[in-house]
């Protein structure tokens, strides 16, 4: 009973902190897409060779989880018509 109450907060926790992110910027992105790797990758080498499989798996897993966030954020969307930007430094009246 205690493990399934401790995987239900830790599924809880990290659902909250999931939307604690700026999906636009590659660098949360990669931060975010190695810790999942990490973490996926550890729990699989940890089922297929033990304790040395899931370091390895870590490894591996973080490695290519911050690469493919990295690489695969989009684009930031373009500002609503009649949104007010501020003019940048150096602009007249």
């Amino acid at each position: 009973m205690r493990r399934v109450f401790c995987a239900i907060v830790a599924i809880g926790v990290a659902t909250s902190l999931s939307a604690c992110t700026n999906p636009y910027d590659p660098g949360q992105r990669a931060l975010g897409g190695a810790a999942i790797g990490a973490g996926t990758g550890a729990a699989i080498g940890g089922i297929a060779g033990g304790g040395r499989g899931a370091v390895t798996g870590a490894l591996i897993g973080g490695a290519v989880g911050a690469a493919g966030g990295a690489l695969t954020t989009p684009t930031p969307p373009p500002p609503p018509p009649g949104y007010y930007q501020q003019p940048g430094p150096g602009y007249r009246y």
